[in-house]
């Protein structure tokens, strides 16, 4: 039951996270850099502290009694993970939001979910067992279902390319390779929550429940995104003379406000879920929870681009492929759920 439920909390954060982008397209008068900065500091520094604050026991003291490396490690792999969230934000812009989360946490998923076994030596005992063989059985199928989610969406972009009449127009070869750089890097945040579990450890031993243990890492992780962030936005601010933006009285800030605050407040919520899920997990199993994150990412966020009618005039095959890898990724989690379990 544990794994199944752990598997449901990943989902809750799986939702969370293909939704967060939907209030942020609705923005309307700033640069994408001012709208993705305030977002951050809702989604990476208010709600974090506020929901440890709330979770964790006596917070300040657990940061303090955790060693220092794991809070600088932790830190580390946050400012690298967040240097590529303007770059995801560019996956989006160039191949929309179903075939950009597909791609972009695809590759990310496969990072960030072998690399931890690999480093830490588990891998080759896990492939002895049979728990071992299933998990990552379902590690490679939901490899599979990304695969055909991003060939359906490959089409997609054909078709769009054919009608002069389509609103959204998206540049698939600058979006692959941007790609290249925002899969990788984004596995960073898995990095960082397998570093921070000294003070996981130090919030437990403090009396923090265990469903809430991640809390307390997320609040050092997400200061490290954050400080990425705020330098690349404020940068883009200052070079593209869009800092106005915060200021601007024109009667869309009460809105724009509201709706990065909004996003910025469902994106924290994914890892939360994330993070609750991964305490039901099994811990030597508790890299497989990345790849089933990344799923429910991908299946949410894939749902989210049929509703924006993103796939509106492509043929019905293709559609059908995507509905298909739809399918194979929510096999792959009943997979890892069963080996996990």
């Amino acid at each position: 039951m544990g794994a199944i439920i752990g598997i449901c909390l990943h989902a809750v954060g799986g939702l969370c996270a293909g939704s967060f982008y939907t209030p942020i397209k609705k923005i309307e008068t700033w640069a994408w850099e001012s709208s993705w900065l305030v977002m951050g500091f809702f989604a990476w520094l208010i709600v974090p502290w506020l929901m440890a604050s709330i979770t964790v026991t006596d917070l300040m003291h657990t940061l303090l009694s955790s060693p220092s490396s794991a809070i600088g490690w932790t830190f580390f792999f946050g400012f690298v993970w967040g240097a590529g969230g303007p770059i995801f934000n560019l996956t989006m812009r160039y191949l929309g939001v179903s075939l950009g989360m597909t791609v972009s946490l695809g590759s990310g998923a496969a990072f960030g979910t072998l690399i931890p076994p690999l480093v830490s030596g588990q891998f080759g005992e896990l492939l002895h067992t049979t728990a071992g063989q299933i998990t990552f059985g379902g590690v490679m199928v939901c490899l599979i279902g990304i695969a055909l989610a991003g060939y359906a969406g490959h089409q997609r972009d054909l078709a769009r390319q054919q009608d002069d009449s389509s609103s959204e127009k998206f540049n698939t070869g600058k979006g692959i390779l941007i790609t290249f750089l925002s899969g990788p890097i984004g596995a960073c945040f898995a990095y960082g929550l397998a570093a921070g579990k000294p003070i996981a450890d130090a919030a437990m031993a403090q009396g923090t429940p265990t469903l809430w243990q991640n809390n307390a890492v997320l609040t050092v992780l997400l200061l490290g995104g954050l400080s990425s962030n705020f330098i690349l936005c404020v940068y883009n601010n200052y070079k593209k003379k869009t800092a106005g933006d915060y200021l601007k009285n024109d009667g869309q800030q009460r809105k724009n406000y509201l709706l990065a605050s909004l996003g910025g407040s469902i994106w924290y919520l994914q890892f939360m879920f994330y993070g609750m899920g991964s305490s039901f997990l099994e811990e030597r199993f508790h890299f497989a929870s990345w790849t089933v994150h990344m799923s429910f990412i991908i299946l949410f966020g894939n749902l989210w681009g049929l509703y924006f009618k993103e796939w509106k005039g492509v043929k019905s095959s293709t559609v059908q492929t995507l509905i298909f890898g739809l399918l194979i990724l929510a096999a792959s989690t009943i997979l890892i759920a069963w080996g996990s379990s």
